[in-house]
């Protein structure tokens, strides 16, 4: 088989190397799985205007935010256990981010424990992921844990109260073996389900929903949280909820759908990208994910209103396909790729695109 040379590759790699199970857990989208196919199908119909002879003496891709200077607009998006896909979990994925200087938002829910890859040799420049506990308490505990690894800035999830409906994946049996656990969540209060009363349904008679996060302890968080944390929230899709999480002092948002993974049927990262950016104007940094595999996609979600992408499922394929080396490699492609896209669309550096990139 040929080495791998774009991201399609390392799925195709993964998937024939992954045991049918995990793939399931891995691909599965929410029900019919129209949302996780709008999320790849959504970036490569959009067309770019490819320009001539425009000036691109030192070019780059470097970008700003919050304060920390990248490489790149290339993250890695928080997904959970890695070490279903490589025996060296997330430890390889944080030698890969670290080898291309790609900051890494660990998922709460990973097998490794923060402060192991924050006491790596060289480790990568790491946020952390946040769900909002039963108790806030829980939250701010996880919060002040990351904070005090090391982590660089605090990613609160937002758009997954509960989990989805995947049918592909439950069709496959999948259970999470007895090695892999999320150690950061180690004992934490779990939610507490209750008998559901007479004509109460299968979640909201459970009371599951009862500690569902809101607004309020959005505010709650950031209000205790030392001053100048960067703290973004991942999930947003709709203009007004960008709205009311700027009047939160919230420092970043990130445009998702949870990679297709909850509601089915939601708007595309691409389609509903736009509107937000709109919303925000500029005041604070956008971050996508959702169906980027392409080098031209990440320029269109630069076009767009993003300052940068989030990678997720191809993080794990490529891990999969090859541990660390691969994914260092799959980043690399990734950023070439980029750099491609920019020069023949004349923009020198990401502050230069816009949508005039676009048709």
């Amino acid at each position: 088989m040929n080495d791998p040379l774009c991201a399609q590759d390392y799925a195709e790699r993964a998937r024939m190397r992954l045991d049918p199970a995990v793939w399931a857990w891995l691909e599965s989208g929410g029900a019919d799985e129209r949302t996780a196919r709008a999320n790849l199908d959504a970036w490569p119909a959009l067309r770019l205007r490819g320009r001539v002879l425009r000036p691109l003496a030192g070019a780059h891709t470097r970008i700003d935010l919050n304060g920390q200077c990248l490489a790149h607009p290339i993250l890695i998006a928080p997904t959970a256990w890695h070490g279903l896909v490589h025996q060296d979990g997330e430890t390889a994925t944080a030698l890969a981010a670290a080898a291309t200087g790609t900051p890494y938002v660990l998922s709460a829910q990973s097998g490794t424990a923060i402060e192991t890859l924050a006491a790596l040799p060289e480790p990568p420049p790491l946020w952390f992921q946040l769900y909002a506990q039963v108790r806030r308490e829980d939250t701010l505990a996880l919060a002040t844990r990351a904070l005090r690894a090391g982590a660089l800035a605090l990613v609160l999830t937002v758009d997954a109260p509960v989990n989805g409906v995947r049918n592909a994946e439950q069709r496959s049996g999948f259970r999470l073996p007895d090695t892999i656990r999320s150690v950061h969540l180690d004992g934490l209060s779990p939610p507490a389900a209750r008998p559901a009363p007479p004509g109460g349904g299968p979640l909201f008679g459970s009371g599951l929903l009862d500690a569902a996060p809101t607004w309020d302890d959005v505010a709650w968080l950031r209000d205790r949280l030392p001053a100048g944390t960067p703290l973004w929230l991942k999930g947003i899709l709709d203009p007004e909820d960008a709205c009311l999480a700027l009047a939160q002092g919230i420092d970043g948002l990130i445009v998702s759908n949870h990679g297709g993974r909850c509601l089915d049927t939601l708007p595309s990262t691409c389609d509903a990208l736009p509107a937000v950016a709109r919303a925000v104007a500029g005041r604070i940094p956008i971050l996508a994910d959702g169906g980027i595999r392409r080098g031209t996609d990440i320029l269109k979600a630069l076009a767009l209103g993003a300052r940068g992408v989030l990678i997720g499922r191809p993080v794990l394929h490529a891990l999969a396909a090859g541990g660390a080396p691969a994914l260092a490699h799959l980043i690399q492609v990734l950023r070439g790729e980029l750099e491609v896209a920019m020069a023949l669309t004349g923009c020198r550096t990401p502050a230069d695109v816009d949508a005039g990139v676009l048709y």
